[in-house]
């Protein structure tokens, strides 16, 4: 199992009505997650928007970004989430993830 850790900054502005809209992802959308190997998956969130995200996977982050690719759910779920990101050129939340490498981990 690969343990992923990633970043990325929501707008100070639109932090609250992100926080709401994951209080309630969409059904389909995390049965997209599941089926390509999301596990364990949480968001943190500082004051200021930065977040990290960590999952576990079997295979590679590359692996599951690519699976959630070939989904409509996940295009759409994007595309939505999209305005609530620092982001250049407004890109999908799920291109700009900054994979961040573990450097330590204590079972």
């Amino acid at each position: 199992m690969t343990r992923v850790g990633f970043q990325l900054k929501v707008k100070q502005d639109r932090i609250e009505e992100y926080k709401k809209h994951h209080e309630a992802v969409w059904p389909e959308m995390l049965d997209a997650l599941r089926h390509h190997g999301w596990h364990n998956y949480s968001l943190f969130m500082r004051e200021d928007g930065t977040m990290f995200g960590y999952f576990e996977t079997p295979g590679t982050f590359q692996d599951a970004l690519e699976g959630m690719a070939g989904e409509e759910v996940n295009s759409k779920w994007q595309d939505f989430m999209a305005p609530f990101f620092e982001s250049p050129d407004g890109a999908r939340p799920d291109t700009i993830m900054v994979e961040l490498k573990q450097v330590f981990f204590l079972e």
